[in-house]
């Protein structure tokens, strides 16, 4: 799973999203910034949204308010991505059943920072 498109992820290095796909891309993970913004972060392209990625993404990195990630996970889903992850105090068991429906991963209230410590 090495391609992660990330949700939520501008260019405000006070935003968790920001510190996590700096680690990311530090353990060799191409990441994607997806930001209304679609701004270059860590020196790659932003998208406004999944639907513009032009490449397969492995997996779907939300950085959102649960109230709005059952759209992002919809969006995963169409977009063929292999999983989605669902970050600390971002809950919706209902996504996640449909993401697992579909055949993705799912990992919900987790974050792929902490577990890469966890391994260390």
């Amino acid at each position: 799973m090495k391609t992660w498109a990330v949700v939520g992820l501008g260019n405000n290095p006070e935003r968790a999203a920001f510190g996590v796909a700096q680690l990311l891309q530090d353990k060799g993970h191409q990441i994607i910034p997806v930001y209304p913004r679609a701004e270059e972060v860590h020196g790659q392209k932003g998208f406004k949204s999944l639907e513009e990625i032009p490449i397969p993404v492995d997996v779907v990195d939300c950085f959102v308010n649960s109230s709005l990630v059952g759209k992002i996970v919809d969006q995963a889903i169409a977009i063929g991505a292999k999983a989605v992850w669902l970050q600390l105090d971002v809950i919706d068991e209902s996504a996640v059943s449909r993401a697992q429906a579909a055949g993705l991963l799912t990992v919900m209230n987790r974050c792929p920072a902490i577990e890469y410590r966890k391994r260390s």
